[in-house]
């Protein structure tokens, strides 16, 4: 689907679902909403940092937007405009005073917390506003072209109580966030929450705006994802101290930008890449019995011992993640980060939580998504359902994520042929969200 033809009728269908959904939404919603008003989406929280808002703001509109089957494009787009025109106005009206004990508390740099549900109210207005001046010009910025993916994803509860994954597909990452330098962009990850989904929903938030607004996003993408992991942990203990929360989350995340892969990751979520049919080793997970974690926490006066698995000072089993703010700081927030360049042979990437990886082997992976597309004539839409159902099948009662993203037609890897990259053009079948869906697309065990 590479040939010129295809791409035109694609940008034309585009086009035209623009002014048919701005009409629509501006007919549900005639006018801007009146402080007594219901609020279409629900507020995040009562209360929020400076730091917070474009992140939680962003989750609100790309959850509504794709809700109302907003190209994923435009739904971007739009929310990038909305936050950049509210963020430039003076929302210390917003401006909650702290509760006693907190103006007790000796704080190094004391927090400006906003009213949440005030910031929500006042963001619908100003993204009302910008779909009223769209509906007259859409700005040609809004329509610039990307590169298309097929992601299947699929999540599970399984037995556990809760469902505490997150997971974040985003192929529309320069339109959210501003960017027109000429270098495609895409970003895909997977959290898994323990103790509370708090800190999971937060890095499905926050990570991919921390990383956008890295200065060295475009010189040193690595970097700025290994930073973003750092400052999305510093940001969450920060609320977990103001809320008394005690969760936290692995986490893998991955960059595509251009023809390069750039990979970060904290704990035992992973990632791999399958190329030509075989599987390409990417990261190492962080676990407490690899002896370089092992003795990173004996030095620091903590200690890894064996229960019915190896955990830190005898409760935690990863070594290292977002928040677990009262194992810091054995329980490291810096995460590992590498990068690869991609030649065109690449098949896949697949994405999972420790709750697929425990049971089903890096090297069963290929045979298992073969073996589906074969069914399926070549569909991957659903290969993510399977590989989930055949965890479940082995004995896994954790959550589980999976999400396999296709560097080239599903069709072609049957057939063995071969594909430069940056060169397919495949149908969008994933959520184009920061994680808005990710709740929706959890399915609890039958």
């Amino acid at each position: 689907m590479a040939s010129g033809a295809s791409e035109n009728s694609s940008q034309k269908a585009f086009g035209a679902e623009i002014p048919d959904f701005l009409d629509t939404l501006l007919q549900d919603f005639p006018a801007p909403l009146s402080p007594e008003s219901p609020l279409p989406w629900k507020a995040p929280g009562t209360a929020l940092s400076q730091e917070e808002v474009e992140g939680e703001l962003a989750e609100l509109a790309m959850g509504f937007l794709s809700s109302r089957n907003a190209p994923s494009q435009l739904a971007a787009s739009l929310t990038h405009e909305a936050i950049s025109q509210l963020l430039q106005t003076n929302l210390s009206e917003f401006k909650k005073l702290p509760k006693q004990e907190e103006e007790d508390e000796e704080e190094k740099a004391p927090v400006t917390l906003l009213d949440a549900k005030g910031l929500a109210w006042s963001f619908f207005n100003q993204l009302w506003q910008v779909c009223s001046h769209w509906q007259k010009q859409v700005p040609l910025t809004a329509q610039t072209p990307q590169r298309q993916w097929l992601v299947s994803i699929h999540a599970i509860r399984n037995t556990r109580r809760k469902m505490e994954d997150r997971h974040v597909s985003l192929p529309t990452f320069n339109h959210l966030f501003g960017l027109s330098d000429s270098v495609d962009r895409a970003y895909f990850a997977v959290f898994d929450g323990h103790g509370g989904v708090d800190a999971a929903r937060y890095a499905a938030v926050h990570m991919h705006v921390n990383a956008a607004h890295h200065p060295e996003l475009s010189t040193d993408p690595t970097g700025a994802l290994k930073e973003a992991f750092r400052r999305t942990d510093e940001m969450f203990l920060c609320k977990a101290k103001r809320e008394r929360l005690q969760s936290g989350t692995t986490g893998v995340c991955t960059l595509i930008a251009g023809t390069t892969l750039h990979i970060a990751w904290l704990g035992d979520s992973q990632v791999i890449l399958v190329q030509q049919g075989q599987v390409v080793k990417l990261m190492e997970p962080h676990k407490p019995e690899r002896q370089d974690e092992k003795a990173r926490i004996e030095a620091l006066g903590g200690f890894v011992s064996l229960m019915d698995c190896w955990r830190v000072n005898g409760t935690l089993a990863v070594s290292r993640a977002i928040g677990d703010i009262f194992q810091k700081p054995y329980v490291s927030g810096e995460a590992d980060a590498a990068s690869r360049e991609l030649t065109g042979a690449e098949d896949y990437l697949l994405l999972a939580c420790d709750g697929f990886f425990d049971v089903v082997s890096h090297q069963e992976v290929t045979s298992l998504v073969h073996s589906h597309l074969v069914k399926q004539k070549g569909s991957g839409f659903h290969v993510a359902e399977e590989l989930v159902a055949e965890a479940r099948e082995r004995g896994s009662h954790d959550n589980i994520t999976v999400m396999v993203v296709f560097f080239r037609d599903p069709k072609e890897l049957l057939e063995g042929g071969a594909q430069g990259a940056g060169d397919v053009q495949t149908e969008v079948r994933c959520q184009d969200l920061s994680s808005g869906l990710s709740e929706l697309e959890t399915k609890p065990s039958q």
